[in-house]
């Protein structure tokens, strides 16, 4: 650390990296708040807030001019700069593995998004959404990517608003769609139809035990998204219900793919096809110092672009 990088730890320095933050919100060629109110705000003196603000002059992060009785204005800002000497660190968001090119797409977009808001932004892909969620709440990631019908949970289990919804991007952004996957040889009919499913999944479970209801002779096999080829192709299990993008693979001469039946099923397919986007509420800084210029629909322009081969995967 150099002798400049030290004065952001004395009280002015601390004051520099508090105000940084505040200046994230601010326009090029707009009128900042008044000395005493910066002063207010972060509980200093005026003398402290005038020499945080000299810092970042001096590191590059802002340029201002006084203008007389109309105040001082802010001239340009380096929103880069401000970010690293803010401290506020890398937005880190958990999503699906990227197992489909439509993850990969959601990946991509978010991504470019966050960075052409000017934030340091990563991921990182867990299984489930069970685990993405404990992550979230226990502060190991700032955002996560869940089913619109998984966000409506846990919005409903937290209401005292712990979480927050950010963005809902729209059908068939999480998944393409939903069937119904019988081995050949099957009946649905059939009694004591064996149906797989995957505990480690909310959404795959719940939108199983739906299509199946009303029927007490179904056998239940317990699995993973990865063991079902082999409980298919050895007649281990007769059914299941899956996303589409992600069993592609399974689709061949020995597995049928039948439409999902009932109303009430087909929302619920239709809600778990929507990708939306979870964060903490309340304390969450870095978030709140992005979103206001966080273009979302950069996100599923970049997605659809790359399910459609014209863009690489990035992220």
């Amino acid at each position: 650390m150099n002798r400049f990088d030290e004065r952001f730890l004395t009280r002015n320095g601390l004051a520099a990296r508090q105000l940084a933050v505040l200046l994230l919100h601010q326009e090029a060629d707009a009128r900042l708040p008044r000395v005493r109110d910066f002063a207010e705000k972060l509980g200093c003196g005026n003398g402290t807030v005038q020499a945080a603000l000299q810092l970042l002059e001096e590191a590059g992060a802002i340029e201002t001019t006084a203008r007389g009785h109309l105040g001082t204005f802010l001239v340009r800002s380096d929103r880069a700069a401000l970010w690293r000497l803010s401290g506020l660190g890398t937005l880190l968001a958990a999503m699906p593995l990227p197992y489909s090119r439509r993850y990969e797409g959601l990946a991509t977009g978010l991504r470019g998004a966050f960075e052409a808001a000017g934030a340091p932004f990563a991921i990182t892909f867990m299984r489930g959404a069970g685990a993405r969620t404990a992550a979230l709440l226990e502060g190991k990631v700032d955002l996560v990517v869940l089913s619109r019908f998984a966000a409506d949970r846990l919005l409903e289990d937290h209401a005292a608003g712990s979480v927050e919804l950010v963005a809902d991007f729209g059908p068939a952004t999480y998944v393409g769609a939903h069937g119904v996957l019988l081995r050949e040889g099957a009946s649905l009919s059939a009694p004591g139809l064996r149906v797989a499913v995957d505990p480690s999944s909310d959404d795959q479970r719940i939108l199983t035990e739906r299509a199946f209801a009303g029927r007490d002779d179904v056998r239940w096999v317990e699995s993973s998204y990865m063991q079902l080829r082999d409980l298919l192709a050895q007649d281990r299990a007769d059914a299941t219900v899956w996303n589409l993008d992600e069993v592609a693979g399974l689709i061949g001469p020995g597995v049928e793919v039948l439409p999902l039946g009932d109303e009430v099923t087909r929302d619920l397919a239709l809600r778990n096809s929507s990708a939306a986007l979870i964060g903490r509420a309340g304390g969450a800084t870095a978030l709140d110092a992005v979103r206001d210029r966080l273009d979302l629909s950069l996100v599923t322009s970049r997605q659809a672009e790359v399910v459609r081969g014209e863009r690489l995967p990035s992220y």
